[in-house]
């Protein structure tokens, strides 16, 4: 009998937003152990404002976020990153005058770790980016879009994730680029790390995903295994369109 993956996060009810405006409505949605989620939407769908709130960067106004079982949507940002979670922001947001093995470092900071653990974790990060292990020295912002991508995913799974969310995956790459990005993320899954991610390439994102949610209007409006909605009329329809043209 095949085992079922352990639930990590649940949403229910979730509402958010900037100031007098409310982004998320009622949004709900389960992220299972060793897979890989997608959430695909227009532009404006409110991915990234989800993504956000997840991560305790955007307070919850309504709903709850589980981890574990655990309610954690009154935690802050460092707190839920303490927890196994870690978020790779849209823009990828390094600190562009410092170097790229530095970039990473920082996203250790929480874990505190000697100089030995430290060595061995920038090691797995290159192992998985040989690009970034050519350009350790390099100041980060003065690298490509792709490489800066990489030094974004590398900074996250430099805090030991269990859940890796990453916004906006392919945003500005060449499809060459997106290829290897997305050949290291498979190869992360394979090795048991869990992964969310919002991704504007819809054909790739559900090709790619266990589960996807759609978002409309800052609302879950379908959800579902990934291969049905690839050939969900409605989502064909809405997002692949131009392809079939």
């Amino acid at each position: 009998m095949e085992a079922v993956p352990a639930e990590l996060m649940r949403v229910e009810g979730l509402q958010s937003g900037y100031g007098e405006v409310t982004v998320l409505w009622d949004v709900n949605l389960a992220v299972q152990e060793g897979e890989i989620t997608a959430l695909i939407g227009s532009n404006g769908a409110g991915k990234s404002t989800l993504m956000r709130t997840l991560s305790g960067l955007v307070a919850v106004r309504a709903g709850r976020i589980a981890w574990r079982g655990r309610e954690i949507q009154k935690s802050t940002a460092e707190q839920v990153l303490g927890l196994g979670i870690a978020h790779v922001p849209e823009g990828r947001r390094l600190f562009s005058a410092m170097s790229v093995e530095d970039n990473l470092i920082m996203g250790a900071y929480l874990r505190r770790l000697g100089r030995a653990e430290l060595a061995r974790s920038l090691d797995h990060v290159y192992a998985i980016f040989p690009k970034l292990s050519e350009r350790r020295t390099q100041a980060a912002g003065t690298m490509s879009g792709g490489e800066q991508q990489m030094c974004a995913i590398g900074r996250g799974l430099m805090s030991a994730p269990r859940l890796l969310m990453i916004d906006e995956l392919s945003l500005g790459l060449s499809p060459l680029l997106v290829e290897q990005l997305l050949e290291a993320l498979a190869k992360l899954n394979r090795d048991g790390l869990t992964i969310l991610v919002v991704e504007q390439d819809v054909v790739t994102a559900l090709e790619v995903s266990s589960t996807a949610y759609v978002m409309d209007t800052g609302r879950v409006v379908k959800h579902g295994p990934s291969h049905e909605l690839l050939l969900d009329p409605a989502v064909r329809a809405a997002y692949l369109g131009a392809l079939e043209a």
